[in-house]
């Protein structure tokens, strides 16, 4: 198993995530609006309280207005960083 570097992460995260969850992670960019379904602020206590499994569901398979991301990131290891990047923004 490789091991994640902090900018391999958040590459992943700014190119994949970053038009809807925002910078920050507080879901709030122009796309997020457009969207049918929040985005989710990745900040709340009650999204980062989702399991890890559940982070990594989500991000494979998609869910509501989120695509999958299995096509864009086919490497398990890399989604795994960017649960590993969303677990960053819990204070």
């Amino acid at each position: 198993m490789r091991s994640f570097l902090w900018k391999t992460d958040k590459d992943l995260r700014t190119r994949n995530c970053q038009s809807r969850h925002g910078k920050s992670g507080h879901g709030d960019r122009t796309k997020a609006a457009q969207l049918k379904t929040e985005p989710g602020n990745l900040l709340l206590p009650e999204d980062q309280k989702q399991s890890d499994g559940s982070l990594f569901y989500k991000i494979s398979e998609g869910r509501d207005d989120m695509p999958n991301f299995k096509k864009k990131i086919p490497d398990v290891e890399d989604i795994w960083g960017v649960v590993n990047y969303i677990r960053s923004f819990k204070s």
